[in-house]
């Protein structure tokens, strides 16, 4: 089969071609800068300029492919600059779906995310889970946004897949889950907050999610195509036994909400880390982006790892970076 993928530089996006390019699948990806994506070059990627914002750049290396993935998105929370939030997530996807109607493409897999439901409040929401409320972040605004066009269009006969991770991660991740991973493995992670829950999966699992929804997925369905849930001080509970590093305290998410509002202020005047802004500390504050993958265990046979062995192997990559003994 022929694929076009967006974000294939990306952490979800470049294991997923890799995965594609190892069953014999031939793989096109628009890139802003291919010079800098060699290594998708020798998988035998074939690589043109362009970005998900140039609607017309994608309609050259899209056109005559059996299926596109749409992963590119833009995933920054607490950060300063959150200019091109909507460009990418929205007028991107925008790009991408219509681009797909007027080629005639066969079927697509667009990914989406729990964050579009942000905090659910301890319900492990399902495909059928309704948000209501004001979201916590501009990641989670513009993925709603996204995800409400990708609904829109699949409902006007637009042949395409919904597929909704929650948090991923594994070797390769640059998101703040990495950094906090890293501040508790140096022991420089202040505290742990209680309370807030996430549905972890690695990122192998996640990529080999999409695949499954491209072959097995219903058009017109969207699919949580989450791991296992756990908060986020048992998840380090996981890192303390495979580790015996210490952990830090917990605290209580009200403690955490009236410093979101301390640091939103201080915002204005000083150039603050991601995990301490105003909005880093709101989206750690006894939140719960989770959700449950049972159709998609049933119906595309999805069985993502444990999150023990998932951070055995990220852990233990981490550690060799960081010139650590396991």
């Amino acid at each position: 089969m022929k694929y076009f993928i967006t974000g294939a530089t990306g952490f979800i996006g470049g294991r997923l071609v890799r995965q594609l390019c190892e069953a014999g699948h031939e793989v096109i990806a628009v890139v802003r800068n291919p010079d800098k994506a060699q290594e998708l070059s020798r998988l035998g990627v074939t690589l043109y300029q362009g970005d998900v914002t140039d609607k017309e750049s994608m309609r050259g290396p899209m056109t005559g492919v059996d299926g596109v993935f749409h992963v590119a998105g833009w995933y920054k929370v607490g950060v300063r600059d959150k200019s091109q939030a909507y460009s990418i997530n929205v007028e991107g996807t925008r790009n991408v779906l219509e681009l797909m109607k007027e080629l005639g493409i066969p079927k697509g897999v667009y990914t989406s995310t729990l964050a579009v439901n942000s905090d659910t409040h301890g319900v492990e929401a399902d495909e059928n889970y309704h948000f209501t409320g004001k979201h916590i972040s501009v990641y989670d605004q513009t993925k709603a946004a996204a995800h409400t066009i990708a609904v829109k269009m699949m409902k006007e006969g637009l042949p395409l897949v919904i597929v909704q991770p929650g948090l991923v991660y594994g070797p390769g991740d640059t998101s703040s889950v990495r950094t906090s991973l890293i501040q508790y493995l140096t022991k420089k992670l202040p505290v742990m907050p209680k309370r807030t829950a996430f549905s972890w999966a690695h990122v192998d699992d996640i990529a080999h999610a999409h695949w499954l929804a491209m072959e097995k997925g219903r058009v017109g369905e969207n699919y949580n195509i989450c791991g296992p849930t756990h908060t986020f001080v048992d998840a380090l509970k996981v890192a303390h036994e495979i580790t015996g590093i210490r952990l830090p305290v917990a605290v209580p998410a009200g403690l955490l909400r009236v410093m979101s509002a301390v640091m939103y202020l201080l915002d204005n005047f000083v150039t603050l880390p991601e995990s301490y802004t105003g909005e880093g500390l709101r989206v750690a504050a006894g939140v719960t982006y989770i959700g449950t993958n049972s159709k998609s265990k049933r119906e595309l046979g999805y069985n993502p790892r444990s999150l023990r062995e998932g951070f055995a192997e990220t852990i233990g990559h981490e550690m060799e970076l960081l010139g650590m003994q396991l």
